[in-house]
């Protein structure tokens, strides 16, 4: 039996990000409509950190996989970093393990296909500027997702961290379809131009006032996935309609939603598979929640899998 090791430069070779957009779509139908199985994610603490299980089976498109997080506070005085993040992919035929993958880039893609996927839906056709909170490796895939879907003319990055900022803003610039980026707006000024609006931040505290959307934005947020925490305040959220990737999962993690006990309007993937409605008018102010769920990963390393066969990616080694 062999199974391929792949890096994260293999992983981001083999996932591009429109084939990682509509893979997020298949997994969030699948997900809604019941046609996948998943486990509560399991925690494992120790005396030093704590390891997280996500396993998922995705019985259309037979994709079958487990993610595992570890997060240790003391590893930055080992030069190791808090997070790591591995996946791997098992034959739904035998059970036996076909690929172990790097799950910090997979993560970081699904995560931004996923919002990607909600703004080609949520969206205006129209939209043509950004507001973007956050300028590490989540925002960065938020952005590349929404520019696959969008003609982004403008970006404005906010981020306490202004040397973040700029490496952003200078990578932005060497993308193909770079939209121009804005810098030194306040979150006010940021907010009150854009049409879309994307969170990708660890503040617990709201990033900018919901008086400041104009109608029609739409939201993403996905930096905050603890019930006391949130990017967004009860002033947005309730101003909203609100769709999330699991409304188990929003209504135990998403403090967004949770701390002004919002109410849902339906999963993605109820829109995507056509039992609700998407948005409904170019005034509506939509806000998609998502905390993450084990299919994306699933489905995602199923196609990096796939496509690293194909173009001959990682290393391959017998592990009978």
């Amino acid at each position: 039996m062999k199974i391929r090791m792949l890096a994260a430069a293999d992983v981001k070779a083999a996932l591009p990000m429109p084939k990682a957009i509509e893979a997020m779509k298949q997994a969030y139908v699948q997900f809604s409509t019941g046609r996948a199985t998943v486990p509560l994610r399991t925690h494992v603490p120790t005396e030093k950190g704590v390891s997280l299980l996500m396993p998922a089976y995705l019985h259309d498109s037979r994709s079958l996989g487990v993610k595992i997080i570890s997060i240790y506070e003391d590893n930055p005085k080992h030069g190791l970093p808090t997070i790591s993040a591995t996946v791997m992919v098992l034959d739904p035929e035998t059970g036996f393990p076909l690929a172990l993958m790097d799950g910090g880039s997979l993560t970081a893609i699904r995560t931004g296909a996923g919002g990607g996927a909600a703004a080609d839906v949520l969206a205006r056709k129209d939209a043509r500027s950004v507001a973007l909170f956050g300028a590490g490796v989540q925002a960065r895939t938020q952005l590349q997702a929404v520019l696959a879907v969008r003609e982004i003319a403008e970006v404005s990055i906010i981020d306490p961290f202004p040397e973040a900022v700029q490496r952003l803003a200078d990578e932005v610039a060497t993308w193909p379809n770079a939209p121009q980026v804005m810098l030194g707006r306040t979150p006010g000024e940021a907010v009150q131009i854009a049409d879309i609006v994307l969170t990708a931040t660890t503040s617990p505290v709201p990033l900018f006032n919901g008086n400041d959307l104009k109608p029609g934005t739409h939201i993403t947020g996905i930096g905050t996935f603890t019930p006391d925490k949130r990017e967004i305040d009860e002033v947005a959220v309730g101003r909203a309609r609100i769709v999330v990737d699991s409304c188990e999962a929003c209504l135990e993690e998403a403090g967004d939603i949770i701390i002004p006990n919002a109410p849902i309007d339906a999963e993605l993937g109820e829109i995507l598979n056509g039992d609700k409605p998407g948005r409904e008018n170019d005034e509506q102010i939509t806000f998609f929640k998502s905390v993450g769920i084990a299919v994306q990963d699933t489905i995602a390393a199923a196609l990096v899998y796939a496509a690293a066969k194909e173009l001959d990616l990682g290393t391959e080694f017998d592990f009978s």
